[in-house]
C-alpha cells in the first residue's frame, strides 16, 4: 500500500512515521472489517479441486462459487512432494487462479490453501515433523506458494497425528509445526508489510482421535480457524443406520456412544482449552446411505453397506444434497426428535442427511454455544445451481449467511457470516466411528471418486478403495 505524503524540508522521518502509523491504521482496520468485535461469526466454505469431474450439471468449478456466501474458502487439496507444497491436479494452478479472482468481487474474502486430506499419504506428514530442518524447509516454502498463488492463508487437514498405530510423539510435533508455522508467518507479515497470512486446521471431532493426536489448549493459541469435522459419525462401515451429523445424543436404544454427535464433540474441543470463537462447526451438505437388511427403517436399523449410489456422485454410501432432493421423491421422510436432524427411506435404502430446518437448528446452537461460526463440506455438494431441489441456488449455505439474523446468543445485526466445507465425498475426512479402538472388522468405502465411478466395486480410475481392519 502506498500512502502519498506532502514532504516539507527535513521531513523523511515524519514522512516515513506517518507511512508507518498509516499502515498501521490500514491493518487495524482491515482487521477490524473482516472480524468485527461483535459480530464475530465466519463461514469457511470448501472448495475441492475433483468436483471439476462430476458430470454436468453437477460439475463444480471457481465459476459456479458466489463470492458473497462465505467470509472463508477453502481449496482442497494440496499436495506434499519433498517437505514442500505442490499441486495434486493437473490444472490446480488455473483453479487456484479463478478462486483467487473472486476477491475482486468481494474484497472481504478470505482464501485459504489446505493440503492433506482422508486419502492423504500421511507419511509425508510424518517425514516432513519429524525434523527442524525438515519443518523449515516446509515452512520456508509453504510462505512463497501461498504468495505466490494469491492464498491469505494455510490449512492443515492431517488425518490423523498420533492416532491408530501412528507414532505418539506426532501429537507434540504437530504443534510444535503449527507454532513455528505461525511465528513465521507473523515475521513475514512483518517484513512484507503484507497481513499476515492466516493458520487454520481441519480437526477430528472424535474423543479417541483428538485425544490421540492434539494438544488442543497448545493448538488454540497459534490458530485462527479451527474446523472441527463435525460428520461422518455414523456410516456404511456400521452394521446399523445412523445419522451423518446429529446435533445431540440419540436415545440409548440406537445410539449407546456418547459423544458421536456435534453438541459433544464442540464442547469437548472447547472445555479441553480451544477458544469457543475460534472453533467452527462442521455443515455437512452430504447424506449417508445404507442398504436396510430388514423390515425395520428406524435409526438403529440393520443394515448392510451402503445405498445405492448417486447419479453424480456415483458412491454408494453417499449422497450430495442436490442428489438426496431426487431421493426424496417418493420416500418416506422422518424427524429424529432427540437429534434434531431429518432421514428418509425407500424401498432398502436409508439417506441420514442434513436440510434447512436441521442447519438452522445447528446455527441456532452454536450461536447460542458462542462458538466462532460454521464451516462447510462442501460447496459443491450443495444444490449450487438451483436445478435440483427447486429453493433456489445454495439453499443450505445460503441459510448460513444469514446466522446473524438466528435466534440465540451472541451480538445481533451486521455480522459477515459463518464458514463451509468443500467436496462431495471426502477425500478430506475418513469416517471416524469406526476408528473406535477396539472396534475391529472390516469394512470399504469410496471417498474420493474425481473422475466417477460406480461405488464400492468400481470407484472410478482415480479413486482410492479405503479399507480398515
Amino acid at each position: 500500500m502506498e500512502v502519498a505524503i506532502q514532504r516539507s524540508n527535513g521531513g523523511d522521518y515524519v514522512a516515513a512515521l506517518l507511512t508507518s502509523l498509516n499502515l498501521a491504521i490500514y491493518y487495524y482496520l482491515h482487521h477490524l472489517l473482516l472480524f468485527p468485535p461483535d459480530s464475530a461469526y465466519k463461514l469457511a466454505c470448501y472448495f475441492t479441486n475433483w468436483e471439476q469431474y462430476r458430470p454436468q450439471p453437477a460439475t463444480f468449478t471457481p465459476a459456479n462459487v458466489d463470492p458473497s456466501l462465505c467470509t472463508h474458502l477453502i481449496y482442497a487439496f494440496a499436495d506434499l512432494k519433498d517437505n514442500q507444497l505442490t499441486t495434486k491436479e493437473p490444472n490446480d494452478e488455473i483453479l487456484y487462479r479463478q478462486l483467487n479472482d473472486l476477491k475482486d468481487r468481494n474484497n472481504a474474502l478470505l482464501t485459504l490453501l489446505a493440503v492433506g486430506g482422508g486419502i492423504f499419504e500421511n507419511t509425508k506428514f510424518t517425514i516432513m515433523v519429524s525434523s527442524p530442518e525438515n519443518r523449515r524447509k516446509f515452512i520456508r516454502t509453504t510462505k512463497h506458494f501461498l504468495r505466490l498463488h494469491k492464498f491469505d492463508g494455510l490449512e492443515l487437514d492431517w488425518e490423523y497425528p498420533g492416532f491408530r498405530g501412528r507414532a505418539p510423539e506426532e501429537k507434540h510435533q504437530f504443534t510444535i509445526l503449527i507454532q513455528e508455522l505461525l511465528a513465521a508467518f507473523v515475521e513475514e507479515g512483518e517484513e512484507t508489510g503484507r497481513p499476515r497470512l492466516l493458520l487454520s486446521a481441519a480437526v477430528s471431532s472424535n474423543k479417541y482421535i483428538v485425544d490421540a493426536g492434539y494438544e488442543i489448549a497448545e493448538l488454540g493459541k497459534s490458530l485462527d480457524l479451527i474446523n472441527v469435522m463435525t460428520y461422518d459419525f455414523h456410516g456404511s462401515w456400521a452394521p446399523v443406520t445412523g445419522h451423518n451429523s446429529p446435533l445431540h445424543k440419540g436415545l440409548e436404544t440406537y445410539d449407546p456412544v456418547p459423544f458421536y454427535n456435534c453438541e459433544y464433540a464442540m464442547k469437548y474441543w472447547k472445555d479441553n482449552g480451544a477458544p469457543a470463537e475460534k472453533l467452527l462447526m462442521g455443515f455437512p451438505t452430504y447424506g449417508r446411505t445404507f442398504r436396510l437388511t430388514s423390515s425395520n427403517t428406524g435409526v438403529g436399523a440393520p443394515a448392510s453397506g451402503g445405498g445405492t449410489p448417486g447419479n453424480y456422485t456415483k458412491t454408494s454410501g453417499v449422497l450430495a444434497y442436490y442428489e438426496v432432493c431426487g431421493f426424496l421423491q417418493g420416500a418416506t421422510k422422518e424427524w429424529i426428535e432427540e437429534q434434531e436432524v431429518p432421514y428418509a427411506f425407500k424401498d432398502e435404502d436409508w439417506v441420514g442427511y442434513d436440510d434447512e430446518k436441521s442447519f438452522q437448528l445447528k446455527a441456532e446452537f452454536l450461536k447460542r454455544e458462542k462458538y466462532g461460526g460454521a464451516m462447510i463440506w462442501t460447496l459443491g455438494m450443495d444444490d449450487f445451481s438451483g436445478m435440483f431441489c427447486g429453493e433456489g441456488a445454495y439453499v443450505l449455505t445460503l441459510g448460513l449467511g444469514h446466522l446473524d439474523k438466528a435466534p440465540g446468543g451472541g451480538s445481533e445485526g451486521g455480522c459477515k457470516t459463518l464458514g463451509s466445507a468443500s467436496s462431495p465425498l471426502h477425500p478430506r475426512h475418513v469416517p471416524e466411528a469406526q476408528l473406535q479402538p477396539g472396534r475391529r472388522g472390516s469394512w470399504y468405502d469410496c471417498f474420493y471418486s474425481s473422475h466417477g465411478g460406480d461405488g464400492s466395486g468400481n470407484c472410478g480410475q482415480r479413486t482410492l478403495m479405503l479399507g480398515l481392519q
